[in-house]
């Protein structure tokens, strides 16, 4: 309970602060209309109008809880409205991209721990790349594609993937990179092969970083997913009830939509989390 309290009192602090902002925001339109309607407006009602109206500038959170619960709940799971049916298109092309992006990262991690050349050469455009705005690159990404015939998941996932493997390649640089010179010389005394330092003792001691930045890269690879379907003018996705929101002015449903996105990412986050734990814990590296 004693562990609860600190998440509690900033939660609620967090929580006032939005209503705050909440009647601050939304009280231009309701002195507009007291305004037009030639009538005065009290600090009650304006609370209680501020906090209901229909296209809020900033939705109140229980606004925003309704709006996410309807969606889930709401709706059947195939229905155009509903944020499970637009979360599982997005989930889809963010666990794609990430599997892409992962496995991308490791193998370049590998080759630049191996090869002084990739590492002076790979490493700095790896860098560099991460400066380039993904709204920049994502339409151009998606109409390469398109003219090699390629529309729907797999652009998406390759600007998740875009995103989500340079994380893995600095964390398992980092990670392969761990052991000291006492563990490599005592394998190099036993004549191991460079094969056998890297499955023996370099992969092994890189679990922990690789696993940090999982948890990284699959957030960014969710937020690539995201991205890459707004370009496209996407009807399905988390990224499509963001458009459709914004284009009717339905701030309550953009609200809703990124909160389904925190939720899925906090969601995936928790799965490399308990992975992570079952992992280290078979090796003896946690309790």
């Amino acid at each position: 309970m004693k562990s609860l309290l600190p998440i509690l009192t900033v939660l609620l602090a967090i929580v006032a602060l939005w209503y705050a902002a909440a009647v601050k925001l939304n009280s231009a339109w309701t002195y507009d209309q007291a305004v037009r309607a030639g009538t005065e407006v009290s600090l009650s009602a304006l609370v209680k109008d501020t906090l209901a109206q229909e296209r809020p500038v900033l939705p109140a959170p229980h606004q925003v809880a309704v709006g996410l619960w309807d969606g889930v709940f709401g709706q059947a799971m195939t229905s155009k409205r509903s944020l499970v049916y637009h979360g599982w298109v997005t989930l889809s092309a963010t666990l794609l991209g990430f599997a892409i992006g992962t496995a991308l990262g490791i193998a370049l991690a590998i080759g630049i721990v191996h090869n002084r050349a990739m590492d002076m050469s790979v490493m700095p455009w790896a860098i560099a790349s991460q400066t380039i705005p993904i709204l920049a690159i994502a339409p151009m990404i998606i109409v390469v594609m398109n003219s090699l015939g390629l529309t729907g998941l797999i652009p998406k996932s390759i600007i998740s993937a875009y995103l989500s493997f340079f994380p893995v390649v600095v964390g398992m640089v980092k990670g392969l990179r761990s052991p000291d010179a006492m563990q490599l010389d005592l394998l190099r005394t036993y004549n191991a092969s460079a094969r056998d330092v890297l499955l023996k003792l370099r992969l092994p001691a890189s679990l922990p970083y690789l696993f940090a930045s999982l948890k990284v890269g699959v957030a960014a690879s969710l937020v690539g997913a995201i991205v890459g379907e707004l370009p496209t003018g996407a009807v399905a996705g988390l990224g499509a009830r963001l458009l459709s929101g914004s284009y009717y002015g339905q701030t309550v449903q953009i609200w809703a939509a990124l909160f389904a996105a925190a939720i899925v990412a906090a969601g995936l986050v928790m799965l490399i989390g308990a992975a992570e734990r079952a992992t280290l814990a078979r090796m003896g590296l946690v309790r």
